[in-house]
């Protein structure tokens, strides 16, 4: 068998996205947009803040007269708004975050003033200033555009909307996958394990990893190193928007998922990435179904579904940019030159930048569990020494982060 040139990265990830389009989208409650992405901008609907506000306890007076004394006619306090307006020499307490009076423009700091009864003077250093007030609309106005689309949506974003007076909001809908373990060597319980087996934890790491993306994960297996075992396994998958195997995508005498997916129909759109761990990559579709087919070894397996499947499933529930993006930090040792392959190894952060892991075999799963970083090497990159910058993949993997 010929087996084709494997694909560089950026190339596997564009034609990969160009596959399926963004799912349709839905009207949710802002409450529940969290981790959701944007499906059109979000345009104000009132102005923030909606009038001139005082940004500290004090008095307030008008703008021309901040050297006193004054007359205190009244208070304005958050949510209770003073109805006077006020003339020269008078002035009303005022609460921070309260709506200024009419005809007031500065305010005066509670510790610099002094007050007895309705008498109202300066006491400290600072005369009444016109830098302690919100002004109007400072925020964002209405009309103005708050998010555009494709954004995701964490808890600021939430008080944003809120904010512009959104109690819903349109969000791409989320995609479901469907998870398939193949493998003669897979035990389904990890407490009873025979010497020549090995625990089936792949799928459950895969769709843990996919799941605040996914709005149903369906999980298959282990399935059988068998032709027809692996094609009963997708006659499961149901209405799953994108279907995930685990191992059998290599070239060995038991790599049976490509004949499997040709055999039930699928178009086999490309195989094998030029990057290290996770070269057997394998991408098909039918209909508008996608399939990923992730190599069997769970460090080559994270790694790939990291820079493919989050980035296929972040596409298909809206997002603007699903390309994770790296962030440029020294590294802490020094590296060798690379070969043809785009390679990713396991690092740790730290106050000095991020340092390699030293334990690089695509099986070692404790070396991955430690890991809260990838870092990148280019193909045929120059040896690397301590100091210099690389681009640096950051992982939400427990540990410390």
């Amino acid at each position: 068998m010929t087996l084709p040139a494997p694909i560089p990265l950026a190339e596997a990830q564009a034609r990969l996205l160009a596959l399926v389009p963004v799912l349709h989208s839905e009207t949710i409650p802002i409450a529940d947009a969290s981790g959701r992405y944007l499906a059109k901008d979000l345009i104000a609907g009132r102005t923030h803040p909606p009038a001139d506000l005082s940004a500290m306890d004090g008095y307030a007076m008008p703008a021309g007269d901040t050297g006193g004394p004054w007359r205190i006619i009244g208070e304005s306090a958050a949510g209770h708004p003073c109805p006077q307006a006020l003339s020269s020499g008078e002035a009303v307490r005022i609460s921070t975050g309260a709506i200024m009076p009419q005809g007031a423009g500065a305010i005066l700091l509670q510790e610099n003033a002094l007050r007895d009864g309705d008498n109202l003077s300066v006491s400290g250093k600072d005369a009444a200033t016109s830098a302690h007030i919100r002004r109007m609309g400072f925020d964002f106005a209405v009309g103005d555009c708050l998010m555009e689309a494709g954004m995701k949506i964490a808890p600021a974003q939430i008080a944003l909307a809120i904010s512009g007076g959104h109690g819903a909001v349109a969000v791409g809908s989320r995609p479901r996958i469907c998870v398939i373990d193949s493998g003669d060597e897979l035990a389904s319980d990890p407490a009873k394990v025979s010497r020549h087996q090995v625990p089936a934890s792949n799928g459950v790491m895969i769709a843990s990893l996919a799941e605040s993306l996914a709005s149903t994960c369906l999980h298959i297996g282990p399935v059988d190193d068998e032709l027809d075992s692996l094609l009963n396994a997708f006659e499961q998958v149901g209405d799953a928007d994108v279907i995930v195997t685990n191992g059998g995508a290599s070239v060995g005498d038991h790599d049976l998922v490509l004949p499997a997916l040709e055999k039930w129909g699928a178009t086999i759109e490309f195989w094998r990435v030029a990057v290290k761990p996770g070269k057997p990559l394998m991408v098909a579709q039918k209909e508008e179904k996608i399939v990923l087919g992730l190599p069997g070894n769970p460090v080559s397996s994270y790694v790939i579904a990291y820079l493919f499947l989050l980035p296929l499933l972040r596409h298909m529930a809206g997002a603007r940019q699903p390309i994770p993006i790296a962030l440029p930090l020294p590294l802490c040792t020094d590296l060798p030159a690379t070969g043809p392959r785009a390679e990713f190894l396991r690092g740790r952060l730290g106050p000095g930048g991020v340092t390699p892991i030293g334990q690089r075999d695509s099986s070692a799963v404790r070396a991955l569990a430690t890991s809260d970083a990838l870092i990148e090497r280019p193909p045929h990159s120059s040896p690397a020494i301590t100091g210099d910058v690389a681009d640096v993949y950051l992982l939400q993997n427990g540990g410390n982060a």
